[in-house]
């Protein structure tokens, strides 16, 4: 296993749809952003992004192969194919859901993490929603289980902060854990470590300028500032 993640920060360098930051270019820019930043890993979804990606760093990247499923959320890396498609991009260890809702079928789960540690030589991280299925893609052979899908699935609990309750119970029965989810501070960031996550991954925090954006101008108009730009306490 790869040590030089441990107790590390992974940043994700995701944008979908129409937001102004998804083509491979603008996401291989902020992976070398993180990785001067001193990330040690990057989390990565297509194969065309993290292809860019892997041409511009020299840190470990997590690739995910997402699709999207109909009135629903995205279905992370479903098939061996997916995962096929990122492995050749270069991603160095592919991300899959392993949550009961989008992967019931436990043999058709462990099918898929033994196809691809055996026939593509590449490390699986596992993302769950709950200690339940956390504890089951452990015993199926996922090297990594992140809490990546806690608040997303019917089963999990929404939370708009990380699940740090989750990390340490999984941590603490011993399975190698990944703090994703809502992580929005460094102070968050060491908590989820110091309750035993592996390392941690944080994208939107970091990366989504608009959503950071929202954040300063969402504070500022609930604080008093008016149309005209004259704040509150300025009067």
């Amino acid at each position: 296993m790869d040590n030089s993640m441990k107790h590390g920060l992974v940043v994700s360098c995701q944008a979908h749809f129409d937001h102004p930051l998804n083509h491979s270019l603008h996401i291989a820019a902020l992976a070398k952003c993180a990785e001067l930043g001193g990330a040690v890993g990057i989390r990565a979804d297509s194969p065309e992004h993290i292809r860019e990606i892997k041409k511009n760093v020299n840190v470990p990247v997590i690739g995910i192969n997402k699709v999207l499923q109909h009135g629903h959320r995205f279905f992370i890396t479903p098939t061996f194919e997916h995962a096929k498609d990122i492995v050749e991009a270069g991603a160095d260890i592919v991300a899959l859901e392993a949550t009961f809702q989008n992967q019931p079928d436990t043999e058709a789960l462990k099918e898929l993490i033994r196809e691809i540690k055996e026939e593509l030589n590449t490390p699986v991280m596992a993302d769950i929603s709950t200690f339940e299925e956390g504890v089951r893609a452990w015993e199926l052979g996922a090297d990594y289980v992140g809490t990546t899908l806690s608040g997303y699935t019917d089963i999990s609990k929404n939370r708009q902060t990380p699940d740090i309750e989750l990390v340490k119970a999984l941590a603490d029965a011993g399975i190698r854990t990944i703090c994703e989810g809502h992580v929005s501070s460094p102070e968050q960031a060491l908590a989820a470590v110091e309750a035993g996550a592996y390392f941690v991954v944080v994208g939107t925090a970091i990366t989504d300028t608009v959503a950071i954006t929202k954040g300063y101008t969402g504070i500022l108009h609930n604080h008093g500032v008016g149309s005209d730009g004259d704040a509150n306490c300025m009067r």
